[in-house]
């Protein structure tokens, strides 16, 4: 058996974001309706199948963001995996400045707080049912209540710091 070089990690945030960003994951938004406005954000933290009895995903959320404690005061938080498509969408939701976030943005409610984005891959209606404190970040465990897949809709893939799209390989 070789032995790889594995460099030391020294701490580097830039050595560590270009880690992170060699991990693809897919791009979600977190939207519901607060006092008649939507309110969202868009994470490339999304994990799915964390549990199945009680069927749960999580997200890593800044402890900076502004948007997040308002967004969990919603009964109900969508969850859209953005499609392969909506890369300007998500860029345009994820601002934070301006109060345009949400111009043009094909919204759906289905009678709750939650909102999802027409034309993704899936989505899934939740509850926040704990969030766990780590590091720079809180992790937001959600709880699906509903949710759909339209399994022949790729979706947004963020790979190398850029939204990309899926390939079949050969």
């Amino acid at each position: 058996m070789s032995h790889a070089h594995l460099p030391d990690f020294n701490g580097d945030p830039d050595h560590l974001r270009a880690m992170f960003a060699s991990c693809p994951s897919g791009v979600a938004a977190l939207l519901a309706e607060i006092d008649s406005v939507p309110v969202g954000i868009i994470a490339s933290s999304l994990t799915v199948g964390v549990s199945m009895e009680p069927p749960l995903i999580t997200c890593a959320v800044r402890n900076l963001s502004k948007t997040w404690p308002i967004l969990k005061r919603a009964s109900r938080i969508g969850v859209t995996v953005m499609g392969e498509n909506q890369g300007p969408m998500a860029r345009q939701i994820a601002s934070r400045t301006g109060d345009d976030r949400f111009t043009d943005v094909p919204l759906r409610s289905v009678g709750s707080d939650s909102l999802f984005i027409a034309g993704a891959p899936v989505w899934f209606e939740c509850e926040l049912k704990d969030e766990v404190p780590a590091g720079d970040h809180v992790i937001a465990f959600l709880e699906i209540k509903r949710g759909g897949a339209e399994a022949d809709d790729p979706p947004l893939i963020f790979y190398g710091s850029k939204f990309r799209q899926l390939k079949d390989a050969e």
